[in-house]
This record gives C-alpha cells, structure tokens and sequence, in this order.
C-alpha cells in the first residue's frame, strides 16, 4: 500500500478504526484534542466529546463493559480527573478492548504543569504503551486492543506533544472487522465491594506477572545494537533525538511497552554494552527502575529533568560537543505575549472588574485566564479546570476568618470549563451560602483547544443537532436565586457595568452569564467582515483610555493613537470608553 503522511494524533485514530474501535468518548486537550476530531470521521463509528475526562473515561468503560472495543483520549491533566475509574477499572478489567490515550506535555506548551503520566501505569497496575511515531502510534494502537482483551486489561497508551503533533510517513492495514462481544451479568468481575475487590487485587498481581513475561518477548520492545560502547535505554520521541545524535554510533533498547518493563531484556541488553545510558523526558521514570534492578546506568546526571528534550541537549549530555551549526539573523521578532483577542467578547468583563481595586479574581482554564494580562491585570489565581468557583469559596472563606471585609471575590469561567466541572463548585457555593460572585463567560464554543462542541452549542462532535443546555436555566437548579442572576451582552459596556456594580454589592451568592461567541467562530467572522472602527485623529486626545481595554487591534506610536484594521473586527468597546468621541464605527 502506498504511504502517505500523518500526525501521531491521526495515526492514532488511524490504528483505533483499523483495531475496530466501536466508541470513543473524550475531553478536548492539547496535544490529544486532534485523536477524537479524526476517529470521528471514520463510518461505522461513535465518537463523543464528554463534559469532563472523568466521564468520558466512564462512558468506554462502560462500552467496555457492554463488549464494544472502546477508546478515551485526554491530555496529561485530563488523567487526574478520571483517575478515581482508572484505578477501580485496572481491577474490573475489560470485556471489549479498552485503551486510554494519556497525552503528556513536557515543556508545557498549552499546560499547566509538566506531570510524567509514566507513573499512573505502575501506580494503577495496568499496562502501558509508548510509541516514538506516527506508524508506531497507528501499530500499537492495534497491537494495544490485542493486549488489552488477551491480558483482561485497559491500556494506558502515553504519547508527548511531539508524538502527537509531529508528523511522519506511514502505511495503512485494513480494518479488522469486530463484533461487539456479548454481555454477561457478572457481579464478582465488575461490581467492586471491598470482597469482590480484595478477590479481584490478587488477580490484578497475577497478570502483572503474565504482562512482564510478555514484556520480555514483545516485538514492541526491540535491541539494536551498533557500536557496544555506548548503550542507550529510551522511548517514545527520546529514541528519535538519540538515533540522531548516535546513529550506529551506539545500541539501542528501545521500550515500547513502558509497563512492565522488560526486565530480562533490561538485563540482557544492559550485560552488552561498555557503558549505559537512559535518556528520557521528565522524571527519570526508566532510570529509577533499572537501578533498581541493581544495574549501573547513567541519567539524570547529565539529561534535565526539566522541559523538552532535543537532539543539542543529548549532543551536549554524552558526547560533550556543541552544535556548531547556527542561524543567525539581524531581524528580532517581536515579544508576542499570549493576549485576548481582538473582538474577545471575555474583554468588556474584565475591563468593567479591573476598574474594582478590591476584587480578588479566581480564575480558571481557558482563554480567560488571559484575564491576567496588562492592562486588564484581573485574574489573581488559576489551578486547573473548574477550580475558580471552589477556590474563590476558599478565598472568601479564608476572608471571612482574618475579618477582611474590604475584598470582593469574583471567580471567572467559561461555559465548556462549567460544564467540565464548575457545577458542583456553584452548587457548593450555594449550599454554604458563600457570597462571592461566580462570571460565566459563554462564548458558545470550546475556545481555547481550537473550537470543540460541548453542552451548550447545540452540535455533537460528529455534527449532529443535540439540545443546548440553558447555563441561566443551570444556575437556577444550583440554587441561585433569580433575583441573584445577571444575563448580559459583554459588548454593552453600561450593561455589564451595571451588572457588576449589582454583583460586587451583593451580600449573597451571585453569577452573571456574559453572551457573546467567540470572535473567531467562522460564522462570526463571516457576519462582521467589513465591520471595523476607527480614530477620528482631530478629535482624538490622545488620553490612551481605549488602550485600557488591552485590545491589540489598539496601538499607540509616535504619540498617535491608531487601530489597526487587519485586526478589528469592529466590537466597539473602545467606541465606548472613548470620553472624547473620538471612535467611530464603520460597514454595519
């Protein structure tokens, strides 16, 4: 068959179609969100976005269960919310095959923290894959459902950003043709009381002890030896760095299957080579192993612990040579600090709170956390996702105790991170009577991940019409009294002026929901092409108040105010912050 070129994340949809995947459900993150927007695509399929990584990790297990081949995909943060099914599952096992896709960050390009997921296989006791490319990440896909329903177990499937987003040339099989294999009531496999579970741990032990033997004589971990002098244990996207700088240079023991690892193998190939090197991202996961086995190897000595790795970092580690090829230029790009968009309907909020000297911002993950850029300068803290509303509860609380009457706690989210897991935060909210003020700002898409459906847009990930979730309707189930609930256009700043105004001064739990999309949905652009403003510059003053509302479209040069109209997409916030009526707006 002839080749053609994939990322590792179409691969892997690739390989989970080929393997007769029948569902998959996910949350989009990067770098995994392209993994379920491919698999979909594909006839004869499901694929779903879930409103968080716990439930999508549920809803394949439960298709699992039901005997459907099933995959879930999330990044690296994504694993810690479904890690209370991960562990219960490792017990239960499977009927169908079950795979997860943890997709880790080293570098943190799009993340919060640079976690090795590596550790949740050894941790939970199931298996774990790591391929290095695209056709592996098609292959072990495939292999991962074989191993998955031969061993009674999920497969954690660990894959890094440059896995994911590289792309490389690979070869299609077919797909193999799966049926979905019966259900049968079954209460000592899948119901876990703690008699069933102390039963089920033992047999959890047991194919540990299976999945190790096979380990050792897997395909999927392979020796090549080159030069016997230098030895190097990796995998995943090290061993392309490593080929690079060493070629024949060196032997290999590339570890494609990361748990258990090949002790043998690890022995065999360690007893072959002068002297032994691991080279991996992150946390020295292989070297804590292997000298623990009581072999002599060399690692975090020399290879940081911190960020990505590249072919110059291992260059410099073993070889102790610098790259002596260098591209220089007499141009500097400019510093391009992440900021809100032109047009971001999150900006008209953010610029009516900051004018709030008291406020204390608990912010959330998503484009609003860009809350925290100058001018603006709102957002106080960020966790993870739907840690806004809970950690302003603890905020306030923490006020209550130290008598600080004189702070206000708003906690920023967006409509798909509400859904994810801001709920329960507001029905806490409420059930404690904690008055702070929750911002829900529903641009009606998944913003920061590219544009994925969830709850509220009205579309499943496979495009059909599903309901739209009432986030207003939301908030008055969780308790909030209707007098306490503000519904505004962000756009109109004397709207929302008014309703924070309202909201700081509340002495109970209050939430105002912004409406506006996203200004880059297609079909917003496409409904305010030609929409621009502009400054009139004899009546401009040049008292900089526009450049307050931190819009980049904005920009002030040789003391002239300007806008540039590349940018604008004609939003009008700063037609009305301008005291001098010096903005104009044009093409409605």
């Amino acid at each position: 068959m002839k080749k053609v070129i994939m990322s590792g994340n179409e691969a892997m949809a690739r390989g989970a179609y080929e393997a007769g995947c029948h569902i998959a459900s996910a949350y989009a993150g990067t770098p995994s969100t392209e993994i379920l927007e491919n698999f979909a695509k594909y006839e004869g399929v499901y694929a779903e976005w879930a409103p968080n990584e716990k439930v999508a990790f549920e809803v394949a297990a439960g298709a699992s269960i039901g005997g459907a081949r099933s995959l879930s995909t999330m990044k690296h943060v994504g694993l810690n919310v479904a890690a209370d099914p991960l562990f219960t599952m490792a017990y239960e096992g499977v009927n169908g095959g079950f795979v997860v896709v943890t997709a880790d960050d080293p570098g943190m390009h799009s993340s919060q923290n640079e976690q090795d997921n590596r550790y949740y296989a050894p941790h939970a006791k199931v298996a774990m894959l790591e391929p290095s490319d695209s056709q592996e990440c098609l292959d072990f896909m495939k292999e991962a459902y074989e191993i998955s329903e031969q061993f009674d177990t999920l497969i954690l499937f660990r894959v890094t950003t440059r896995v994911c987003h590289s792309k490389s040339s690979l070869v299609f099989g077919e797909k193999k043709q799966v049926a979905v294999r019966p259900y049968e009531k079954n209460v000592k496999k899948y119901i876990m009381t703690p008699a069933n579970s102390r039963a089920k741990h033992y047999e959890v032990e047991e194919r540990l002890e299976a999945l190790r033997k096979f380990s050792n004589t897997s395909h999927l971990n392979r020796i090549e030896m080159g030069d016997s002098k230098i030895g190097i244990i990796t995998s995943g996207i090290s061993y392309q760095y490593a080929k690079e700088v060493l070629g024949d240079n060196a032997s290999y023991l590339k570890i494609g299957m990361s748990y258990p690892l090949p002790d043998e193998m690890i022995r065999e190939f360690a007893a072959k080579v002068e002297k032994l090197y691991i080279i991996e991202e992150n946390d020295p996961y292989l070297e804590t192993a292997i000298k623990a086995m009581g072999i002599a190897c060399i690692g975090k000595e020399i290879i940081p612990i911190c960020e990505e790795l590249n072919p110059s970092i291992i260059r410099k580690a073993i070889l102790g040579e610098v790259d002596d090829v260098t591209y220089e230029t007499d141009v500097q790009a400019p510093s391009r600090p992440p900021v809100l968009c032109p047009g971001c309907p999150h900006r008209g909020i953010f610029y009516q709170v900051s004018k709030y000297k008291d406020v204390i911002a608990s912010g959330d993950i998503g484009c609003y956390t860009l809350g925290m850029v100058d001018p603006l300068n709102v957002t106080d803290t960020v966790i993870c996702m739907g840690a806004s509303i809970s950690a302003g509860t603890g905020i306030e609380r923490a006020n209550m105790v130290a008598n600080r009457d004189d702070k206000k706690v708003f906690a920023f989210i967006g409509d798909s991170t509400f859904f994810h897991s801001g709920v329960t935060g507001l029905i806490n909210t409420v059930y404690n009577n904690t008055p702070i003020v929750t911002c829900i700002l529903d641009n009606r898409i998944t913003g920061m991940t590219g544009h994925q459906e969830n709850p509220g847009t009205g579309k499943t990930l496979q495009g059909t019409p599903a309901p739209m979730i009432d986030i207003e309707q939301l908030v008055l189930a969780c308790g909030i009294k209707p007098e306490n609930i503000r519904v505004i256009d962000p756009y109109k700043l004397e709207e929302t002026k008014q309703a924070v105004k309202e909201a700081h001064d509340s002495t109970e739990p209050f939430v105002i929901i912004t409406k506006q999309p996203c200004a880059l949905i297609k079909d917003v652009l496409k409904a305010r092409a030609g929409i621009k403003c502009f400054i009139d510059q004899e009546k401009c003053k040049k008292c900089k108040t526009c450049l307050k509302t931190g819009c980049p479209a904005l920009r002030f040069r040789d003391g002239i105010v300007s806008i540039d109209k590349s940018m604008c997409n004609g939003c009008g916030l700063c037609k009305q912050v301008c005291p001098f009526k010096a903005i104009e707006k044009v093409g409605e």
